[in-house]
């Protein structure tokens, strides 16, 4: 009997590229901003960023919660100096990011077919109900998955309910991610595995996370054709502690 009974995918930065969007969307920010206050005596990314977190929790995640954080962070540092135009191109901004078509990391479709073929896999992923489901739709791998999720936050809360209507126990789940913060902290104090696949660019909030190096239930891999290999040694060992157990 298999030691896993299902494997979890995050989406953004795991499957498809996100993060490289955000990151060209705050240069751009700063070259509006720029027009109206000198930057050299800013921490424009910090501002920006201090902005967001405080409106999480009202906005939830996302482009168009970035936007208004966007909006609002411009008219304060600018102590409302700035353009209702400048505003207007941080509204398109925001447009042509949700319009971005979908670009699939190298080897991810494999991956996740080849996991697939071996175990039900679904999708946990975060953000913007109405964004998230167009880049699932998009992607050609909505097929491929079980269920998907698109929840408001991932926790440990969140995971718990999962996988109590998955009706699996936290030991026979895997979750693979290239946030620590989101992906694979909180499946680790569940008792469930995570395998860590970094991504070159990594949002601040996802920084802040426990230090889980070392865990006996933590793989890491550089590129998603790895995928497939660390999901049989996570069920090797799976398999192994049972043995030793009984």
């Amino acid at each position: 009997m298999t030691a896993i009974d299902m494997v979890g995918f995050d989406a953004d930065d795991t499957l498809w590229r996100s993060e490289d969007y955000f990151h060209a969307a705050q240069d751009e920010f700063e070259r509006i901003v720029g027009r109206h206050v000198d930057l050299a005596d800013l921490r424009l990314r910090e501002r920006l960023y201090a902005v967001e977190k405080g409106n999480i929790a009202v906005f939830g995640y996302g482009v168009k919660g970035m936007a208004l954080s966007m909006v609002e962070a411009a008219v304060d540092i600018t102590d409302g100096r700035i353009h209702a135009r400048d505003l207007h191109r941080i509204v398109q901004i925001a447009k042509d990011m949700l319009r971005h078509p979908v670009e699939l990391l190298p080897g991810v479709r494999e991956a996740v077919e080849a996991i697939a073929a071996e175990h039900p896999v679904v999708l946990v992923t975060k953000g913007d109900l109405f964004h998230q489901e167009a880049k699932v739709r998009e992607s050609g791998l909505a097929d491929l998955f079980r269920r998907i999720e698109i929840v408001s936050e991932k926790d440990v809360a969140t995971y718990a309910r999962l996988l109590d209507e998955f009706a699996i126990p936290a030991d026979r789940f895997v979750m693979i991610g290239n946030s620590l913060r989101s992906d694979i902290v909180p499946v680790l104090q569940l008792g469930g595995w995570g395998v860590h696949v970094p991504y070159h660019l990594t949002w601040e909030h996802e920084n802040e996370a426990d230090d889980v190096g070392g865990h006996p239930r933590l793989r890491q891999v550089a590129t998603a054709d790895a995928l497939p290999v660390a999901i049989r040694d996570i069920v090797a060992a799976g398999a192994a502690a049972v043995i030793a157990a009984g």
